[in-house]
């Protein structure tokens, strides 16, 4: 953790829907003219993507099915950790970009599920921002969650994440149903093991419930709306938040505990600004003290 170099971590599985996450800090950031360091938590793959498939078949001959993107071998977690501990000490460090399609890769002349080149971080950014898998992930030998400031997770039920992934797997990227369900079952052991338990150590959590049936999600034909589903809203430590101050702002809202607030889905970004505006405004006073 660093006052005078701050790092804000989001996390969540794949399908979870960080990008709604991500985008409603970017607007504190443009709103706020903070200057953030962008880290893509793919970047930190070990592999690339023809590499990641040929480590997968050799983990399968070795009799390993489960070898995924979630679990830390397939990940350079400790260049992650690494990164975050240095840019809360000097505010630098390298990053890269790992580009998932081909509009991605046009501009860098490269093939689609390659990397581009390790590159500083530019001089003089506020805080670091970082959104993957691994924001606040331990194992025995790397702390991750360690050097985050503020750490965000992203988590909604697991049939409605399954639906979100199914429809984005199919529908943007062009793989089959079963294509996907082989991915949920060949990643769920990394699942258990290392991406649900960094959500005991986020500082607040974002499940979207919806209230819609999603008994079966490999046969939903549509993603529930924001409509059709409540956002439950943990933190850790509740001290300091107005909690009757968003309940005003936040129509149709309530407590459920006395840490946990609950909000109608379609209020989620506003939610967002209203409980993210005033912590990143504090991190940056604090930096300005510093």
């Amino acid at each position: 953790m660093s006052v005078k170099h701050p790092i804000v971590a989001i996390t969540g599985s794949s399908g979870a829907g960080t990008s709604t996450v991500t985008k409603s800090f970017d607007l504190v950031f443009r709103r706020e003219n903070i200057k953030a360091a962008i880290v893509e938590g793919d970047s930190f793959h070990r592999h690339d993507r023809k590499s990641m498939k040929v480590a997968m078949e050799e983990a399968r001959l070795q009799g390993n099915n489960h070898f995924s993107h979630f679990g830390p071998e397939a990940n350079l977690l400790e260049e992650l950790a690494g990164l975050f501990k240095g840019y809360g000490e000097t505010g630098m460090g390298k990053v890269r970009k790992y580009l998932h399609n081909a509009d991605e890769a046009a501009p860098y002349g490269q093939q689609s599920g390659e990397f581009t080149p390790w590159e500083d971080i530019p001089a003089g950014t506020d805080l670091m921002f970082y959104e993957g898998l691994h924001g606040a992930a331990v194992t025995d030998t790397v702390n991750v969650a360690q050097h985050a400031d503020l750490l965000v997770g992203v988590v909604p039920t697991v049939n409605l994440e399954w639906i979100q992934k199914l429809h984005r797997d199919k529908n943007q990227r062009g793989y089959s149903t079963e294509a996907v369900v082989d991915t949920i079952l060949r990643r769920m052991p990394d699942y258990i093991n290392y991406i649900t338990p960094q959500f005991s150590r986020t500082h607040v959590n974002f499940q979207r419930v919806p209230t819609v049936d999603t008994s079966n999600p490999f046969i939903a034909r549509d993603i529930p709306t924001a409509d059709e589903s409540f956002v439950v809203i943990r933190f850790a430590n509740p001290k300091g938040i107005d909690f009757p101050y968003l309940l005003s702002m936040i129509h149709n809202s309530f407590m459920s505990r006395p840490n946990i607030i609950v909000v109608p889905g379609g209020k989620m970004e506003l939610a967002m600004q209203l409980i993210f505006t005033p912590m990143i405004l504090r991190l940056m006073e604090n930096r300005r003290r510093a």
